[in-house]
């Protein structure tokens, strides 16, 4: 039990609780280790239950995921979304929002094998020699991935599938469904670098969910330890992700070169391919970039009537994406709770940095709301973009008249009087210091914003 009246922090889970950590604790906020208390000041869970919920106080606390964020972050919940999204633009005319890209432009063909008619309709077309991959809707890691490189293939998932579903009415005993999964066109052409198969995890950053605050951020790039071969049966050769990877007997000693800084890749693409294939110069931080923008804004507008929203709400959802040898870029997936973990050089400098931003710019817009201030301009951003700010000027009022008395909000936040922090203040401040400990990398990324990083730890 920790002394002091606090604020209290309360971290459930491994998964970047020691960087969130050190973040409160240089601010003289104190952890708690009890999930049954109500008074924390911010509670980080990596698993969403009723008890991370049930308490929490609107315009009071913070709260780390958004409890149904797997409207945008599931197989089948982002795949809904995007194509009810589809559906209202044939509807209304694509014309009056020429901003909006087709599905097919960035996302792979999918179909649901939970439903009957989707699971049919694939089966009638993957007749033809065509590798698609099958994903759990809900797994991560590249749990419960396969691929489905011939008709044979898909001849006994079918015949699988079947059997489940005539046998599951007629067991006496209670039984789970099997899980719901998704099967997509995989792409077989992907760019490579140095014969490798590569994606790139970025972020979405919903700092606020009333009002609506977005925000991009780099992230780095994942190859695998091998060449890439579309036909071999080893899914570490198909799968770029770290859990995946390790996999790999290789994995130990290519480890620092399965993780790529995103100014390392623009190097390699400008002096690869920019005469070759006619890319304009840097196009990772120019083109690239800004579809990976594009195509994040897109998916959260196609989802966002859908998220629970209330004041104190924030996620950080890590968005994976694959370009094509036709420098086509597909969204692959987006994911909840995405790994913060510090294991190769690149990633020692490049997480620290995203959780410290991103913890800045929740607490400072939270403050704002709170104080009823214009969410702009932003004190504390440095590396990261924002992509999308709600009007709040009728939202935030009709939001305040149903929460607690002006009184009481924020007081889990508010610092006790012999606290060296201060709520109000930029918090980055106090962390400069210790900034080289920490591993962060002060260098900024390129056409980011070329503000000074003075007030954030990076």
């Amino acid at each position: 039990v920790p002394k002091g009246p606090g604020p209290y922090f309360y971290i459930s889970g491994s998964n970047g609780a020691g960087l969130v950590s050190i973040y409160c604790q240089r601010r003289g906020w104190q952890r708690i280790y009890d999930n049954r208390r109500q008074d924390y000041a911010l509670k980080w869970c990596e698993i969403k239950c009723r008890e991370t919920y049930y308490h929490f106080k609107e315009g009071e606390q913070l709260l780390y995921q958004i409890p149904n964020n797997s409207v945008l972050t599931s197989k089948i919940g982002l795949l809904s979304c995007l194509r009810e999204q589809e559906r209202v633009m044939k509807k209304v005319g694509r014309s009056s929002n020429s901003k909006l890209l087709k599905m097919e432009e960035f996302f792979p063909e999918s179909f649901r094998l939970d439903l009957k008619d989707e699971r049919n309709a694939f089966f009638e077309i993957c007749k033809e020699e065509q590798i698609w991959i099958c994903k759990p809707s809900c797994s991560n890691q590249g749990r419960g991935i396969f691929l489905l490189k011939n008709p044979a293939a898909a001849n006994t998932l079918q015949a699988k599938l079947h059997s489940s579903e005539r046998d599951l009415p007629s067991k006496r005993v209670q039984c789970r469904a099997p899980q719901a999964r998704i099967v997509q066109r995989y792409i077989h052409q992907p760019l490579l670098l140095e014969g490798k198969k590569f994606d790139v995890r970025s972020y979405l950053l919903i700092a606020c969910t009333a009002p609506y605050v977005l925000f991009f951020a780099q992230g780095y790039v994942r190859l695998t330890c091998t060449s890439y071969d579309a036909m071999s049966d080893d899914l570490t050769v198909h799968l770029t992700n770290q859990y995946m990877q390790k996999k790999n007997s290789l994995y130990s000693q290519l480890k620092d070169e399965t993780v790529w800084r995103m100014e390392h890749f623009n190097s390699y693409v400008n002096e690869k391919f920019t005469k070759t294939d006619g890319l304009p110069k840097d196009w990772v931080f120019t083109v690239f970039t800004k579809r990976m923008q594009q195509i994040m804004l897109q998916c959260f507008l196609a989802a966002k009537h859908k998220l629970d929203r209330k004041l104190g709400y924030f996620d950080l959802i890590g968005c994976d994406f694959l370009i094509d040898e036709n420098f086509k870029v597909w969204l692959l997936e987006m994911n909840a709770n995405p790994a913060l973990h510090t294991d190769c050089k690149v990633l020692r400098d490049i997480i620290p940095a995203v959780v410290y931003e991103s913890l800045d710019l929740v607490l400072e817009i939270f403050n704002k709301c709170l104080k009823g201030r214009s969410v702009l301009p932003l004190e504390t951003r440095c590396h990261f973009v924002l992509l999308y700010n709600e009007d709040a000027a009728d939202l935030g009022q009709k939001r305040l008249l149903k929460l607690r008395p002006r009184l009481c909000m924020g007081r889990y936040l508010r610092p006790h009087t012999d606290s060296a922090s201060y709520f109000g203040h930029s918090p980055t401040k106090e962390m400069d210091a210790s900034s080289k400990k920490l591993g962060c990398s002060k260098r900024k990324v390129a056409l980011l914003p070329k503000k000074t990083c003075q007030q954030t730890v990076s």
